[in-house]
């Protein structure tokens, strides 16, 4: 009897350990010209997963959002120039709904009134030298129409396609607009 004690407590134990593994306090994450500070991701608004373990989960979006952010940067900035940014904030798109037991896991429900945004500070350096910087909020309403036109079987598609946008729209102009003075 003790002993059966002793193996549920351990396996209890050990289950516990693994699900409340944690992420660093403020993982950054490097690719390329892309150098991102995830801060205190604890605190977001919705990095949620469905049937992952959390922390994996979110190593896995820090790592695929900075390779994805990367691929745009390369073609937008100068050759000398680094994008580095802090991320403060982060709700992907959709929202988590419960399913009350009839599947392991919630149910991330993809709709347009749930829209992906971030929040963030960056810097475009230049060698050490900062060039362009600024603080954005980020919020895609459009989505669902781009995940309709564009292959969605690639994870993060809606933050990706924000955050390429944003690198088109706002900071290719700053960079056209520095390199013509």
């Amino acid at each position: 009897m003790n002993m059966k004690y002793l193996i549920v407590v351990g396996a209890l134990v050990s289950h516990f350990a693994i699900a409340d593994e944690a992420v660093e306090a403020n993982p950054i994450t490097e690719n390329g010209v892309v150098k991102i500070e995830w801060q205190e991701p604890d605190n977001y608004r919705d990095i949620k997963t469905s049937n992952d373990i959390q922390s994996r989960f979110e190593t896995r979006f820090f790592e695929t959002m900075t390779k994805n952010i990367n691929k745009q940067a390369e073609k937008t900035l100068a050759p000398n120039q680094t994008l580095v940014m802090q991320v403060t904030d982060v709700d992907l798109a959709g929202d988590m709904r419960p399913t009350f037991g009839a599947t392991s896991g919630d149910l991330r429900v993809v709709k347009d009134l749930y829209p992906p945004r971030m929040n963030f500070s960056y810097q475009i350096l230049e060698g050490e030298t900062v060039v362009i910087a600024g603080d954005e909020k980020l919020r895609d309403m459009s989505f669902m129409q781009r995940l309709n036109r564009l292959n969605n079987d690639r994870p993060f598609t809606s933050e990706t396609i924000m955050m390429q946008d944003w690198l088109k729209r706002t900071i290719a102009p700053q960079i056209e607009a520095l390199q013509a003075n």
